[in-house]
């Protein structure tokens, strides 16, 4: 990306001034190398989304931006209803409520790995995972609609996991106002028998290690600490958020015709918050985030089951559940007045920082943890929200590395059975249903973690709390 004529608020803020017809300036939260290193069109996606409708204080692209549909992967904005605000589908994405879960297990590095083999075949043999992957738990319309309002909540019901872990997810497990009449019967059909599932492509079951802690009090504060094995998982709503992506697609095409809105990409589809259609895109997204908490409050059960069938000492226990690719209905303050807002974070997720009543009280003292992910082959982040961080870009961080290739490119570059025996003789173990999804997701197609995490950590919106290395990896 061209840097020379953005204006550079500070060594990791970087501002696209407003103009023509942008409603607000955009901002870059990127030190000048990942911002060297990002195409073009993050910066035409995130000033196109300067441009919408209600749009409050600016557009704003987390430290892991790239190019994505509609908003950039890592596009954060916020709309406020009174001001004509709208719902938009590209600033959600496909993937609704794809998020990351990481699990204590209460054991050191030394004690799993002379079993690691045995736990990395555990846990590829009892977690479903790959494309069309179906789990065991079958349902009829009538349970995915109590899925689909009761979220992690439904699955405790169930029997997996304890109701105290509903605490550590975000919303406690169910987000509000979901509405499973807004969810088409094709999106219905395609996630009946998903539930329990992790899926494809960047989605990830991963044993990992907590590397290097960087803040001593907030891992206090996390139960975590260097040496400690961790069990961490990447995945969201499969088909059912998918298919309520494609159907919205359409319907929200069709109200911005209706209601004239000019749009500046046809993939910023969107409707006002209040219309009838927006309601009903919000009812179906949060429809489907619920189908995401409950798949991996479900995946979460079967995996540390797996993990104790080989280690039985093992005390697995939740550190935090938290969602990318969403809206969120929050109260911020702008411009020294509270305002009820609807904050889309796009590969983006929640850092509410100390004392925010919705981070669990266990936690509130030092923030809410923001479980940034990483690669098979390199490493991820336990990071935790700021008291700044809210002032900054309504309470968001980075969510992953984030690419810096495509697939394809990729796929030129890597080999998964090549890919698999070099992680092997670093000591990472790979079990992967596809050997065409590991050369996708190969480590070398993304950005550096550690570019990303200090870059995040320097511009305020969370601070760094410990770097996780991977020791193994179960991949779709």
């Amino acid at each position: 990306m061209q840097t020379s004529d953005l204006h550079q608020i500070s060594e990791s803020c970087f501002e696209i001034p407003a103009v023509g017809l942008m409603n607000v300036p955009a901002r870059l939260f990127a030190d000048r190398a990942l911002l060297e290193g990002m195409d073009e069109k993050v910066r035409e996606q995130i000033s196109n989304v300067a441009r919408l409708p209600g749009i409050v204080t600016a557009a704003f692209a987390m430290p892991d931006a790239h190019w994505g549909y509609g908003f950039p992967i890592g596009g954060v904005a916020a709309f406020d209803p009174r001001q004509g605000g709208v719902i938009s589908m590209g600033g959600i994405g496909y993937d609704i409520s794809c998020g990351v879960r990481a699990l204590r297990t209460g054991l050191p590095e030394e004690e799993v790995r002379p079993r690691l083999e045995e736990v990395a075949t555990a846990l590829f043999e009892r977690v479903p995972a790959g494309i069309g992957s179906e789990g065991k738990i079958r349902l009829d319309r009538r349970g995915l609609d109590e899925v689909l309002l009761g979220g992690a909540r439904w699955a405790v019901e169930q029997g997996y996991g304890e109701p105290g872990e509903l605490e550590f997810v975000e919303e406690r497990g169910r987000m509000e106002g979901a509405d499973t009449g807004a969810v088409s019967d094709t999106a219905k059909s395609r996630g009946l028998n998903q539930i329990g599932t992790l899926g494809s492509g960047n989605h990830y079951l991963e044993v990992q290690v907590v590397d290097q802690v960087h803040d001593a009090d907030a891992a206090s504060a996390f139960g975590i600490a260097a040496g400690e094995v961790l069990l961490t998982l990447h995945c969201g709503s499969r088909a059912i958020g998918h298919q309520v992506a494609t159907d919205y697609q359409r319907e929200l095409g069709k109200a911005a015709r209706r209601l004239g809105l000019s749009l500046p990409d046809r993939e910023l589809v969107c409707a006002p918050i209040d219309s009838p259609e927006g309601r009903r895109y919000y009812g179906a997204m949060a429809a489907a985030v619920n189908g995401a908490l409950a798949n991996r409050q479900v995946i979460a059960a079967l995996a540390a089951r797996a993990f104790r069938s080989v280690l039985p000492e093992a005390r697995v226990g939740i550190l935090y559940d938290v969602s990318h690719n969403t809206c969120k209905v929050e109260e911020h303050e702008v411009d020294g007045a509270r305002r009820r807002l609807w904050v889309h974070r796009k590969g983006a997720t929640r850092a509410f920082g100390p004392g925010h009543p919705d981070v669990p009280a266990a936690y509130r003292e030092v923030g809410q943890p923001v479980l940034v992910g990483g690669t098979m082959g390199t490493g991820s982040y336990v990071l935790a929200g700021t008291s700044a961080s809210a002032g900054l870009a309504f309470a968001s961080a980075c969510h992953g590395a984030g690419r810096s290739m495509s697939r394809n490119e990729a796929l030129r570059h890597w080999r998964g059975d090549r890919l698999q025996r070099e992680l092997a003789s670093r000591g990472i173990l790979i079990k992967g249903h596809s050997l065409r999804g590991l050369a996708e997701e190969a480590p070398g197609a993304y950005k550096d973690i550690d570019d990303v995490a200090r870059a995040t950590h320097e511009a305020g919106l969370a601070r760094r709390v410990a770097r996780l290395r991977p020791i193994a990896c179960v991949k779709g």
